[in-house]
């Protein structure tokens, strides 16, 4: 499979600064991060929307997932997402934002027991987007070429020591409450003042490319098993087939038709992993009128056919429990 790879590059540390400001302090949060994250997994914090994120070895494989709109921070270690035919990669000298939900195969590509893949992942809310943008560009949002719903971008020393005490907060009563808000604001806001801020601050405007897909997308999610038309999802937006379409791809890096057929492929898997729902019942819960189009879907996307897919999904949970 061809893919475009985005963010590629080793990166170097960003270059000192004339006023003797700082560099970002990676170790200190990933002392923290490791902290709240004691053993491989994702973890909840007590700040809503924020997860501490450790993984101790790389993963063989593509784990499928549907990634939220988010801001990740890696402070050990690398990971990697494809996304339709895009490849981003990231590790401490890069963040990545995702602007809409997206369907992606994920991949840890640097761990280890002595040094884990350690991550900080930031729910990022649309309307507080918005709210932040107008005080970020009082005269409007400069426009904005590129219609991309994912950005890699090199570190901010400033997003990271603000994270830092963002995650501080949680060890004193109260700061969780009161105080990891106002951080919380502060991130947004340096991340709405980065190289990156304009195109992230088109998530919180109704009217916006990336907005509008959103909404379809938003649609996509809650109806994945119902039979789509691409020309009741353009009208939905207030947009034209074609220009809808254009939209959609240039976004997601996929076709709306490909995009509802990932959803249900997660999703058929997730329900005979979790609920040991065989293959055709799953095939039909999903929006599959044929059995033998589900598995051969499933078998290309996947690499193996359903059966043995999650057979062998067991076997790795059994190893690795």
């Amino acid at each position: 499979m061809d893919m475009k790879t985005n963010g590629k590059a080793p990166l170097a540390w960003p270059a000192a600064k004339a006023d003797g400001s700082s560099q970002p302090d990676l170790a200190k949060l990933a002392r923290l991060i490791a902290a709240y994250a004691p053993h491989d997994g994702s973890f909840d914090l007590r700040i809503p929307g924020v997860r501490a994120i450790r993984f101790s070895r790389v993963n063989q494989e593509c784990v499928h997932a549907l990634s939220l709109p988010s801001l990740c921070i890696a402070t050990q270690g690398a990971k990697t997402f494809i996304v339709g035919q895009d490849l981003f990669e990231y590790d401490a000298t890069r963040m990545i934002v995702f602007s809409v939900a997206l369907p992606v195969a994920a991949q840890v590509t640097q761990a280890s027991h002595a040094e884990p893949y350690l991550a900080l992942k930031l729910d990022l809310d649309p309307h507080k987007i918005a709210e932040l943008a107008l005080k970020v560009f009082p005269h409007g949002l400069p426009p904005a070429q590129e219609r991309i719903a994912v950005y890699v971008t090199p570190v901010e020393d400033c997003v990271v020591n603000a994270a830092t005490r963002l995650i501080e907060c949680l060890a004193q009563p109260g700061d969780a409450e009161l105080l990891a808000p106002l951080v919380m604001d502060e991130i947004l806001i340096r991340l709405l003042r980065s190289p990156i801020g304009v195109r992230v601050a088109q998530m919180g405007f109704a009217e916006s490319s990336v907005q509008r897909i959103a909404k379809a997308i938003s649609w996509l999610r809650e109806n994945f098993s119902q039979p789509m038309k691409v020309e009741g999802l353009a009208e939905l937006v207030h947009m034209s087939v074609s220009s809808f379409h254009e939209h959609f791809k240039s976004v997601t890096s996929m076709s709306p038709l490909h995009y509802q057929k990932v959803l249900r492929l997660q999703e058929a898997r997730r329900l005979m992993l979790s609920t040991m729902m065989d293959a055709g019942a799953a095939s039909q819960r999903v929006g599959y009128l044929s059995a033998s189009q589900f598995s051969r879907e499933y078998s290309r996307f996947f690499g193996s056919a359903p059966t043995r897919d999650i057979a062998k999904l067991r076997q790795e949970t059994r190893l690795w429990a």
